[in-house]
């Protein structure tokens, strides 16, 4: 059984033909490898690393993180727990305690924590004599009988305000 040479030469054609389309098959694979090697790099640095090393090092350091992020937590926890019992609300209520006296050098201060719990000060300037007040504050209440000056100032504490001394002028008190 002869092959005629008309055959050989179609099949010679059609077999080159074959191996310059392999060959730039070959070529862009070649090209696309060498894109991914270069992003590999990039990712994974010089060392022999592959995906499965990366990811299980990123699962360790996930692991650590969530165990950072449980301790911050209690100790955010913790700090508001603290924040709490801490002096928050601040207000100054600043009055004339006598007719003659000028300058609202007397004032009242309430110091109270988020539950509304701390004390008032008081200091009522006289001519010859200072005298300083405080009264203990539970959940914005007094057991000690408060002034109107007093109060203002443990309700501008409770609100927010710093300074409610525009409400109070002039008072006549006794001297004392």
């Amino acid at each position: 059984m002869a092959i005629s040479s008309d055959v050989v030469a179609v099949l010679a054609v059609v077999s080159t033909a074959i191996s310059v389309i392999l060959l730039v098959v070959v070529l862009i694979l070649a090209l696309r490898l060498r894109v991914v090697r270069r992003t590999q790099l990039r990712v994974f640095g010089r060392g022999e690393r592959d995906v499965v090393d990366l990811l299980d090092g990123h699962d360790g350091e996930l692991r650590e993180l969530r165990e950072a992020l449980g301790l911050v937590r209690d100790d955010a926890g913790e700090l508001r727990e603290r924040l709490r019992s801490a002096v928050t609300q601040v207000a100054v209520v600043r009055y004339d305690a006598f007719e003659d006296m000028g300058g609202a050098l007397s004032f009242s201060a309430a110091l109270l924590d988020d539950r509304g719990d701390g004390m008032v000060l008081s200091a009522i300037n006289g001519r010859a004599e200072t005298r300083c007040y405080s009264k203990q504050i539970n959940a914005g209440e007094s057991e000690h009988s408060l002034t109107d000056e007093e109060m203002a100032a443990i309700d501008a504490a409770r609100r927010g305000e710093r300074t409610a001394g525009a409400r109070f002028g002039r008072r006549r008190r006794r001297a004392s």
